[in-house]
């Protein structure tokens, strides 16, 4: 004897009913009019996704494929589909392990170096590379970052800058044409600033320097715009090995703290949020070049009779130095310059 089914949609019996992902039986007539058959499990599904080679998969499927990064398509490789016709890889941004031989502009020894992530849509990519590296001119480079995805964006990476030869000289207006031209950030991107280790005077310096920071995560999160993070922690077994990194141990601890004590020759401080704003990557630049120089005099005396690691002495030295401008407004901005 045959066996009948009951159609879940319209709970009439069929001897020829058709399996389903989402509802088990379906008689031919509801099979034909509610449901799509997925290309790669050949099951009938409710709903679908349309893959750029014509074919469409259900939701159990779907997670063989990437999904493109600028329309609702599916694409079985490459960052874009078919549809959208976009070159998800530009020659003229290097890997993200690619480290070309520094070279130094302005005078030392403390040089800053600056990486600024950012991302664009695929149509935008080639206008924002265009941009940067026509402004650029040899100043830096641009590198592809796992954190942005490839095709996604890019990193700009200076050389090894002084702090004033970089407000003078980096081409700042780039930030906003690059901006124009559908670069973006969100919260997945940020600013690090690499300060070469042969701009402190010492070991005690560094520890210093470190420790300061550390003490006034609160602040200096504030002026970052950005909290403690798996990408920035600030850590407090990090902060009570502060000795240990300031005489020149690099390893134990990875690179996703504040300040990622593993380079050879820099330190690096990643705590800041991304931006195309050049006020505040001004300030990204200012904050680690002005505490470098506010704690390379600091003494135990300062400390204990002028409250030196509070962040209140700091902005007051920030005051009396007018170079730093950016940074104080920076401050001012973001209720931090009391």
């Amino acid at each position: 004897m045959r066996a009948w089914f009951e159609c879940e949609q319209c709970q009439r019996y069929t001897p020829t009913g058709t399996p389903t992902i989402d509802d088990g039986m379906a008689c031919d007539r509801c099979a034909d009019l509610r449901y799509w058959r997925c290309s790669d499990c050949r099951l009938l599904a409710r709903s679908v996704r349309h893959v750029d080679n014509g074919e469409q998969v259900c939701v159990d499927c779907e997670d063989d494929y990437r999904e493109c990064a600028e329309c609702d398509h599916l694409t079985s490789g490459g960052t874009y589909c078919s549809h959208c016709d976009i070159d998800d890889h530009d020659d003229r941004v290097f890997d993200h392990s690619y480290k070309p031989d520094p070279v130094f502009h302005g005078t030392g020894p403390v040089y800053l170096g600056l990486e600024l992530e950012l991302k664009t849509s695929g149509h935008a990519l080639e206008d924002c590379v265009d941009a940067a590296l026509s402004q650029l001119r040899g100043l830096g480079y641009l590198k592809e970052d796992r954190s942005i995805g490839y095709g996604n964006g890019f990193e700009l990476v200076t050389h090894p800058m002084s702090y004033d030869w970089a407000l003078e000289h980096f081409p700042w207006p780039v930030l906003r044409e690059m901006r124009s031209r559908g670069a973006y950030i969100d919260d997945g991107v940020g600013i690090h600033v690499h300060v070469s280790r042969e701009g402190f005077t010492s070991p005690a310096h560094v520890y210093r320097w470190m420790k300061f920071i550390y003490r006034n995560e609160s602040w200096a999160t504030r002026l970052a715009r950005r909290s403690s993070d798996e990408w920035a922690s600030f850590d407090p077994d990090m902060r009570a090995e502060i000795a240990h990194f300031a005489k020149g141990d690099r390893f134990g601890y990875g690179r996703y703290h504040a300040i990622n004590v593993c380079p050879r020759d820099t330190l690096e401080v990643r705590i800041f949020a991304s931006s195309l704003d050049p006020q505040q990557v001004q300030a990204a630049l200012a904050f680690v070049a002005a505490s470098v120089e506010y704690t390379r005099t600091l003494t135990s005396g300062d400390v204990a009779r002028r409250r030196g690691w509070e962040w209140t002495a700091f902005v007051t030295w920030v005051r009396r130095h007018p170079i730093y401008l950016p940074l104080l407004a920076e401050m001012e901005a973001l209720q931090c310059a009391s």
